[in-house]
C-alpha cells in the first residue's frame, strides 16, 4: 500500500527509512495535464480510499508531510475487466467507481479495429528499430497478411511484443512472416471466403453501431432502438447476440 501511495502522492524526507529527500508523486508531476492510470482494478482497497479522497477534494498530502497540496489534473483510468462485477465482488469500491465513471469509453478489441493494425505495427517497428539500432524499415507482404488476419487476443500489447521480438531476432531490413512468432498463427490466419469475410465485417459494424448508440443514450435501450429505427425487441436481440451489457453504458450520478 505504501509503495502505491508513494508513487501517486510522493513523500517528504523521513517519511520512511530510505526517504532521504523529497519525491514528487505522479499526481504532482501531472499538474496541468492528464494522468493515465492503467489497470485501475488492481489498486489495493486502501489506495482506492486515498485516490477517492483526491478525486473528491482535488487535494492530497504526501507521505510524511502535514501540508495539504492541491493540483489541477485530469484523470483517465483504464481496465480490462467489468468494474461493476468487481464492485459486486467487493474488490473495487463502489464510490470510487461512480467517481471515475463520468465519461465511459469502450475501446473495441484490436481484431475489430484492423485499420489500426498496420499503423500501430509501423509505430512499434520504428520505436524498436531505433532502440535496438537495427536497420529494419518495413514488413514483407506475407508478414502484412499475418498482421491483418491474426485475431490478436492479447490486443495492442501482444502486437507490440511480437514486433519487438521480430526486430530483436532479425538483422534484415524487412520483417518477414517467419520472423513473427505468433502462437497458433497458422490456425488464425487462414484465408476466408468472401461470404465469411463479409459476415465478419457486418458483425463488427453492428457491434460498434449498437455500442455507440447505447453510449450516446446512456444505456437506454428504448431510446437507442428508436434512434436506430428498429423495434425494441429486435434491437434487444442484437444486444444479446453480441453479448453487450447495456449497464456498462449508464452514467451514474456521483454521490454527494
Amino acid at each position: 500500500m505504501e509503495l502505491v501511495e508513494n508513487e501517486l502522492f510522493g513523500h517528504r524526507p523521513g517519511a520512511f527509512t530510505s526517504a532521504n529527500s523529497s519525491h514528487n508523486g505522479l499526481i504532482q508531476e501531472a499538474e496541468g495535464g492528464t494522468l493515465f492510470l492503467d489497470e485501475i482494478d488492481c489498486l489495493p482497497l486502501l489506495a482506492q480510499v486515498k485516490l477517492l479522497r483526491f478525486l473528491q477534494e482535488k487535494e492530497y498530502r504526501p507521505l510524511g508531510s502535514t501540508k495539504i497540496c492541491r493540483v489541477d489534473v485530469r484523470i483517465i483510468a483504464a481496465t480490462n475487466i467489468c468494474l461493476e462485477e468487481a464492485v459486486e465482488a467487493g474488490t473495487f469500491r463502489q464510490d470510487l467507481y461512480y467517481r471515475l465513471n463520468i465519461i465511459p469509453l469502450m475501446l473495441p478489441p484490436l481484431r475489430e479495429r484492423r485499420d489500426d493494425i498496420l499503423l500501430l505495427a509501423g509505430h512499434f517497428l520504428s520505436k524498436y528499430a531505433a532502440e535496438y539500432d537495427k536497420p529494419t524499415t518495413g514488413f514483407s507482404p506475407d508478414a502484412i497478411r499475418i498482421l491483418l488476419l491474426y485475431d490478436w487476443p492479447g490486443n495492442v500489447r501482444e502486437l507490440e511484443h511480437v514486433i519487438e521480438r521480430a526486430i530483436v531476432l532479425s538483422n534484415e531490413r524487412i520483417i518477414r512472416n517467419v520472423d513473427m512468432h505468433i502462437s497458433c498463427a497458422e490456425k488464425n490466419v487462414t484465408q476466408e471466403s468472401f461470404q465469411e469475410a463479409k459476415a465478419k465485417v457486418i458483425a463488427q459494424f453492428e457491434r460498434r453501431y449498437i455500442s455507440g448508440l447505447l453510449l450516446a443514450h446512456q444505456g437506454n435501450i428504448t431510446r437507442a432502438a428508436q434512434f436506430a429505427q428498429k423495434n425494441r425487441r429486435a434491437f434487444w436481440q442484437l444486444i444479446r447476440k453480441y453479448r453487450i451489457d447495456p449497464r456498462a453504458f449508464k452514467i451514474h450520478a456521483s454521490p454527494q
